[in-house]
């Protein structure tokens, strides 16, 4: 059994990694203006069903860049030593239960 203390900073160690959440921050705030443009554009009434397909698509890769980066962080700092802390078993699950969604 845990006691909150060991809580404390096995959650402190799990925290993302410094770099790759500010990367992920720039990333989403270029993609939320990539997503204002999109909507911008559909507020014309000429615009082409086409164009609103390419930039969708243009913000589905940024998305799965990010998540792509956040994931690579997690395997690199966390589920690699979750034998350490000896919390393989839950790693592994939330692990399991994210890549249903990828």
């Amino acid at each position: 059994m845990n006691t909150a203390r060991e809580t404390v900073e096995t959650v402190e160690q799990l925290r993302i990694d410094p770099t790759a959440r500010t990367e992920a921050h720039r990333r989403l705030l270029s993609v939320r203006g990539h997503v204002n443009g999109i909507i911008r554009m559909l507020e014309t009434e000429d615009v082409y069903c086409v164009d609103v397909l390419k930039q969708t698509k243009a913000v589905i890769g940024a998305l799965s860049k990010v998540g792509d980066s956040i994931l690579r962080c997690h395997l690199k700092h966390h589920v690699v030593t979750a034998h350490e802390r000896g919390d393989e078993d839950r790693i592994v699950a939330e692990l399991m239960d994210v890549l249903k969604y990828r």
